[in-house]
């Protein structure tokens, strides 16, 4: 406009429009509105409209990605059908509902005939108990490893009466919060293969489920601030590179976010960023659930199991909580920084994998290797490129945007109309430590959404803690009511204004004879740590 030909004779006489760009600033399509009237320069008018425009260009986007989730979806389906293996999923009753081809042949019946069964009614009567005695010991299993290879087999009566030795293997799943199971059945060869193949398949399409969630809720990363701005320009210039990048900040500041962040704008977006919580999984499986395993590797491996490392070839793997590793996994974790190889448990195979890796801690680990927690050259090889995220509390300009973005968002999902943030509640909001960083605030902001009356944010249900802004309030409270059972952080306020007040003591020394450690009954080495972990800094 206004060189296109078909507008003058439309009688456009004025025009506003907006390109609809995806998260990568690609361009998606475009918005625009044309008036056969002059239109007024309406600076409020321009900003809804922007909002608008950024609102479409999130839908088609969304409906892009649930696209390419049917699409893989269809292709676990086609997947499933092409087997040879005969695959059966019974419900928690162990009936019957849903069969692939192989299993028609394997039954020598119909689906619909088979569908809707028991499948014991395929089973003999020993066998009976034998599943139910399967089905109870896959229950007591852990839920990452509900899954076993039937010992012995298992022996199938098909629907002319005609009984066959079936090799099999059977594992419990939830859907839609109802407990299911499926069965494999035939050559324990091509059932391992297939298996492959269908796990591939269902990471890549869980991993695409999240990238939809991503794009639906409200983990996205806001922020102006000066401190924000730094991290921002630090993933701008490490992103399109394969260097390790080491993430540093405390607990809620965002760590996962940063490293989605990169991960979407390297050159691997289009592969699975795999996520691994170093300190949720039990130091006996970390080094299964890092390389995988071979089948009779350990007590319990009855299949072949996939890595992470494997299922994130090609693409990014974000160890959360590195510092929790354990050393003697350490040593095998640098070998693949190092030459990009490992070995499955229970395997001589040397395996080859292209990853990149993101790491991320609250833990000081620089310290961890002074005291011997933490190998040093794994120390160096995962510093290549630190990022450290700033706590909420240094990024005091944020917190207004923070918490004016999550109010409306939160509402809006809620179907509610929120007035913007009055004088006091900013005051309120600026006042409060946030030791709980973004996820707190986040907390914070949708319990005073929902107790909100007349469109008004309820900040004093949602944060009481913030009407204690100070160390001496917060002292008069405790000893106003000693009884009151307090938030995990409200404790954490009040060690931090203690830890504060001893070191105000001792002007701010922490070890020695007349150290704040002495003074507390701690030593100097926890007594630091604690102010890292609670960001308690000497003020210049």
């Amino acid at each position: 406009y206004p060189k296109d030909p078909d507008l003058p004779k439309a009688g456009a006489v004025s025009y506003m429009g907006f390109p609809l760009l995806d998260i990568d600033e690609r361009v998606l399509g475009h918005l625009a509105v044309i008036d056969t009237e002059p239109m007024p320069e309406d600076p409020k008018a321009l900003a809804l409209f922007r909002i608008f425009a950024a609102r479409a260009a999130a839908e088609l986007q969304r409906l892009r990605v649930e696209a390419e989730v049917r699409k893989r979806e269809e292709e676990l389906k086609q997947l499933v059908n092409s087997a040879m293996d005969a695959i059966v999923q019974l419900d928690h009753d162990l009936r019957v509902t849903r069969v692939n081809p192989a299993a028609e042949k394997v039954f020598k019946c119909s689906k619909d005939e088979i569908l809707g069964q028991f499948f014991i009614r395929f089973l003999g009567d020993k066998d009976v108990e034998k599943l139910n005695r399967l089905v109870k010991e896959l229950n007591d299993l852990p839920e990452s490893r509900r899954y076993l290879w039937i010992a012995g087999g298992l022996p199938v009566i098909c629907a002319e009466g005609e009984q066959f030795q079936a090799e099999a293997t059977i594992s419990q799943f939830e859907m839609q919060k109802n407990t299911c199971y499926t069965l494999i059945l035939r050559n324990v060869n091509e059932r391992i293969e297939a298996e492959e193949k269908i796990r591939s398949l269902t990471v890549e399409t869980e991993y695409l489920k999240e990238e939809l969630k991503t794009l639906l809720n409200l983990d996205e990363i806001i922020g102006e601030s000066k401190p924000m701005l730094r991290v921002l320009q630090d993933v701008a210039q490490v992103a399109d590179t394969d260097a390790t990048v080491l993430i540093l900040g405390e607990t809620g500041t965002g760590k996962e976010l940063i490293a989605r962040a990169i991960h979407s704008a390297s050159r691997r977006r289009d592969k699975p960023l795999i996520k691994v919580n170093c300190a949720a999984i039990p130091a006996t499986l970390m080094e299964s659930e890092f390389f995988g395993h071979e089948q009779g590797a350990f007590t319990g491996a009855t299949k072949k199991r996939e890595g992470r490392f494997a299922l994130a070839d090609g693409g990014t793997i974000f160890l959360d909580e590195v510092g929790e590793l354990p050393l003697d996994l350490q040593v095998k974790l640098l070998r693949v920084l190092q030459e990009g190889e490992f070995e499955p448990v229970g395997s001589s195979h040397t395996k080859k994998v292209d990853v990149r890796v993101i790491a991320a801690t609250n833990r000081d680990l620089h310290k961890a290797v002074q005291n011997g927690n933490f190998r040093e050259d794994l120390y160096y090889r995962l510093n290549v490129f630190p990022v450290e995220v700033p706590p909420l509390r240094e990024r005091e300009d944020d917190i207004v945007l923070i918490a004016s973005t999550l109010a409306q968002r939160f509402a809006q999902r809620m179907g509610r109309t929120i007035q913007p943030l009055s004088d006091r509640d900013i005051r309120r909001l600026k006042s409060y430590s946030w030791p709980g960083n973004v996820r707190e605030l986040q907390n914070v902001i949708e319990r005073a959404v929902i107790t909100s009356q007349g469109g008004r944010l309820n900040l004093d249900r949602a944060l009481p803690e913030a009407d204690k802004g100070t160390s001496a309030t917060s002292t008069a409270s405790v000893e106003e009511h000693p009884e009151r059972i307090r938030t995990i952080h409200e404790i954490e306020e009040l060690e931090r204004q203690n830890l504060i007040r001893a070191l105000e003591a001792t002007n701010w020394r922490v070890s020695g004879e007349n150290g704040a450690a002495r003074l507390l009954g701690i030593n100097s080495s926890t007594l630091s740590s604690r102010m890292k972990a609670l960001g308690i800094k000497r003020p210049r």
